[in-house]
């Protein structure tokens, strides 16, 4: 059996490695393409609007562009239909993908079109000279609190996400892997936004900073490395946290329940399905042999053994 080819090694944010290459590449135009996490939400700019790890990271590099058609809500395929053209003419030397969260919330998650897409979106990268960075998704769920059956029909679909990426990545040069789980303080409360779906100002300045070293093991120049003390951003405090459950997070619940809706279904039957099944497998497995009984003391000399008393 042939090895797979191993994937990048993940550094601690905000770390740079030991040895710098003197003829660091130096990154004029950086793309960011999926969903809302690179659009910002959860790091919210003081002016309006968002910030978020692309503008971080696009500063640590010293790029002079920032290329980001990341839109809300976005999967796979509108990545590689709608933001990669866009991506393609400005002529990024650096793109980071992150997407694919969306997919395994929707009811026709399907693994095998999403490895297709993003095969395709990473080699169209890949030939117009841009060097890609992919992620690996945490376990969400220890963020994210749910029922037993959800949180476990939600692992699995994480952990296909991440056999994409895996596939997708391995093999291929010029592609650099983030791996949320093994961010230091990833799991943190104040890693995260109030709606504990998005990365909080911190969360972003730790994917800044993941991905900034992850480029500068690979030989690109990061002469303003990530700081991970907050600033810049507008601060979010408790009143802010009741707005947002009012007037963005139940009305978001109420236009994804249609789409959630079969997904928690399904989950709960998928679960129900597979307890069933284990304990009707566990019915049919023959019953171990009882042990040998005990032989009791022998009897004494010159005694007769007792008769058994009948019923009357």
């Amino acid at each position: 059996m042939t090895a797979e080819p191993a994937l990048p090694e993940v550094l601690p944010p905000g770390t740079l490695p030991s040895t710098i290459p003197t003829t660091a590449t130096r990154v004029c135009t950086l793309a960011t393409l999926g969903d809302s996490t690179p659009v910002g939400l959860g790091d919210p700019a003081p002016g309006g609007g968002w910030r978020g790890f692309p503008v971080l990271l696009r500063d640590a590099l010293g790029a002079t562009e920032l290329v980001n058609p990341a839109r809300t809500g976005a999967r796979m395929s509108w990545v590689r239909h709608e933001q990669l053209p866009s991506t393609l003419a400005a002529s990024p030397q650096v793109a980071v993908l992150f997407v694919g969260m969306n997919d395994t919330l929707r009811s026709d998650f399907d693994p095998a079109a999403m490895r297709a897409d993003c095969a395709a979106t990473v080699d169209a990268l890949r030939a117009a000279g841009a060097h890609v960075l992919m992620l690996r998704y945490h376990d969400h769920t220890r963020v994210f609190r749910l029922p037993a059956p959800l949180r476990r029909a939600l692992r699995r679909r994480i952990d296909a996400l991440n056999a994409v990426t895996d596939a997708v990545a391995a093999g291929r040069a010029g592609v650099g892997v983030l791996d949320l789980d093994r961010i230091p303080g990833g799991y943190d409360r104040a890693s995260w936004a109030v709606d504990r779906l998005h990365p909080s100002e911190l969360g972003h300045r730790m994917l800044a900073a993941g991905f900034a070293a992850l480029l500068a093991d690979a030989g690109f120049a990061v002469p303003h490395p990530v700081d991970l003390r907050c600033g810049g951003g507008r601060r979010v405090g408790a009143a802010h946290r009741a707005a947002w459950l009012v007037v963005k997070g139940v009305p978001w619940l109420a236009r994804r329940s249609r789409d959630l809706g079969p997904v928690i279904v399904q989950g709960l039957v998928d679960e129900l399905r597979r307890t069933r099944t284990g304990d009707r497998g566990a019915s049919r497995r023959p019953a171990a042999p009882a042990p040998p009984a005990r032989p009791g003391p022998p009897p004494r000399a010159g005694s007769a053994p007792r008769p058994l008393r009948r019923p009357a």
